[in-house]
C-alpha cells in the first residue's frame, strides 16, 4: 500500500471540493448516494468501524481502512479525521489503485 501517494491523492480531492470529512458529512454523503467510497481511519473505535462496514456494505459503497487519524486529517488540512467520503470517481479510481499496490 503506498500511503504517501494515497493520502495525496486524497489531499488532491480536497482541494477540488470532492471529499466529505467527518463521521456526520460521510454519513451523510453515503445516505444521499454521493459518496463513490469510504475511508476510515485505522486507528478509529471498533463501533466507528463497525458502523461504516454495515451502512457501506448496504448502501455498496466501497470502504476501506487506512492509515490514521491525524495523517487522514492532515492530508486534507484539517485535524484529525476518523472518516471521510470521496464524492468523484476518478479520485476513487486513483485512490483505489494505490489501495491495491503491495
Amino acid at each position: 500500500m503506498d500511503n504517501k501517494r494515497a493520502l495525496s491523492m486524497i489531499g488532491l480531492a480536497q482541494k477540488a471540493g470532492k471529499v466529505a470529512s467527518g463521521e456526520f458529512s460521510t454519513e451523510k454523503a453515503v445516505k444521499e448516494h454521493k459518496a463513490y467510497m469510504v475511508i476510515v481511519a485505522d486507528d478509529s473505535s471498533d463501533n466507528t468501524k463497525k458502523n461504516f462496514k454495515n451502512m457501506c456494505e448496504y448502501y455498496k459503497v466501497p470502504v476501506y481502512f487506512f492509515s490514521n487519524k491525524d495523517d487522514l486529517g492532515h492530508a486534507i488540512g484539517k485535524e484529525f479525521r476518523a472518516s471521510l467520503a470521496i464524492l468523484d470517481e476518478g479520485f476513487k479510481n486513483s485512490i483505489e489503485k494505490h489501495f491495491k499496490q503491495d
